[in-house]
């Protein structure tokens, strides 16, 4: 099938969806401004291309939009959650989709009532659409559930809004990220994901997997931030920046202080004083305390071949029922053992035989793929950039009123 057919049926599915809500019911001019061809292509998406359940769905949307308000939503209704930056959206990723903030605390189901929430879920949802360019039809949504103390609570608040997600906006979702859930959230979200529409696309994830990534270096721009990073240039430093050896292992001070770990260790011999241990026989098995050493390692190596006599009648009196290594004067005398090959086992699962290395387990993914909106989590919240992105009449009145006629108001109060 050719990609000009396949555009003609997708017209015939869309004016097939039309005709039907048309035929229910007639369609408003706002309405039908709403049910343009991008929109109603996303609603047969969602419902496998079937043209009855699109326009029943789409009739159901249109009805909530309704009973909701959505033309009367203005930034003037939250007032106190647009300064306290409950919600907003934090700006646009590389493919141009916008980042939504969810910052809600605890207490905020006490206070306010899940009506109250939607509305503010609404129109933080518009605000999106409209900062949308033509070619993007999708958008992220970060939920930072760092404020709460009780998984419950937090359930109750996110399931709602994957369901208005699923239901009202079809195919708008690219990923929503839960960060920094309470201690039993993956317990609740084990038990409920299997019946979240929206559940595949949904993570979660941990901001303290990401404290050491630098990823995200443009502090410089906000001076609030800026201002509480270390300057080192301030504090003269009057310590010994090099490295330390030791004969078991050398520690390192980098000279760059903006380095993540300014020190390392290594597991070779730096040291020039003779060690016991021998030379180039430094190893994550020999390299700790000689008191939890096995008697092997207690010995010194440089004495197998030959020493005093008094190491050998100490060493035989010691362990007589231990089998001492074979002399040898050659250097290869010492050889790793062969890895072993793990036996097959009944008590494994046949998978296990054919586990690939590069398989990714399912928080890897999530920890790869929140890295690109990491920075919008981090980025101090502004009030007035936000306000920016709001077109009218969702703005408010202070989107309402053009540069224009503010100019023309205070020029003709000055003349009084």
């Amino acid at each position: 099938m050719g990609k000009k057919e396949r555009q003609q049926k997708g017209n015939e599915r869309v004016e097939a969806v039309l005709h039907l809500l048309q035929k229910q019911a007639p369609l408003s001019v706002k309405q039908e401004k709403y049910c343009n061809y991008g929109c109603v292509e996303r609603f047969l998406r969602s419902k496998g291309d079937n043209v009855k359940k699109a326009a029943k769905q789409l009739r159901a949307c249109l009805s909530w939009r309704e009973s909701i308000g959505i033309e009367n939503l203005i930034a003037d209704e939250f007032s106190a959650e647009l300064a306290e930056g409950v919600a907003y959206v934090a700006g646009h990723d590389e493919d141009s989709r916008p980042v939504l903030i969810f910052r809600i605390k605890q207490d905020y189901q006490k206070f306010h009532s899940q009506k109250l929430f939607t509305r503010l879920l609404v129109f933080t949802l518009e605000v999106a659409v409209g900062t949308m360019a033509k070619s993007t039809e999708q958008l992220v949504l970060l939920f930072d559930a760092s404020l709460f103390r009780s998984a419950s609570a937090f359930i109750n608040l996110l399931l709602p809004a994957l369901k208005i997600m699923a239901e009202y906006y079809p195919g708008r979702l690219y990923k929503a990220f839960v960060i920094d859930p309470p201690s039993l959230f993956s317990y609740i979200w084990k038990g409920v994901r299997p019946f979240v529409e929206l559940s595949t696309v949904t993570m979660v994830v941990s901001s303290l997997d990401y404290e050491e990534s630098l990823d995200f270096d443009d502090f410089s721009s906000y001076p609030r931030a800026s201002s509480l990073r270390f300057d080192h240039s301030s504090i003269k430093s009057t310590a010994k920046v090099g490295s330390c050896a030791s004969s078991r292992f050398s520690f390192t001070v980098s000279h760059h202080f903006d380095s993540v770990k300014p020190w390392y260790l290594t597991l070779t011999d730096t040291s020039t004083s003779p060690s016991p241990m021998g030379p180039a026989r430094i190893s994550p098995l020999n390299a700790r305390s000689f008191s939890f050493a096995s008697p092997a390692a207690r010995t010194p190596r440089g004495n197998i071949d030959g020493g005093s006599t008094h190491s050998r009648l100490a060493r035989k009196t010691l362990f007589p029922s231990t089998p001492l290594p074979q002399r040898s004067n050659g250097v290869d005398a010492i050889k790793p053992p062969p890895p072993r090959t793990p036996r097959p086992s009944f008590l494994q699962s046949p998978a296990m035989f054919f586990k690939k290395e590069c398989h990714v387990s399912r928080t890897e993914k999530s920890r790869e793929s929140f890295v690109p909106f990491l920075k919008f989590y981090r980025k101090p919240y502004d009030e007035m950039i936000y306000r920016s992105k709001m077109r009218p009449p969702l703005g408010g009145l202070i989107s309402i009123v053009s540069q224009q006629i503010r100019r023309r108001h205070v020029s003709v109060s000055q003349r009084f």
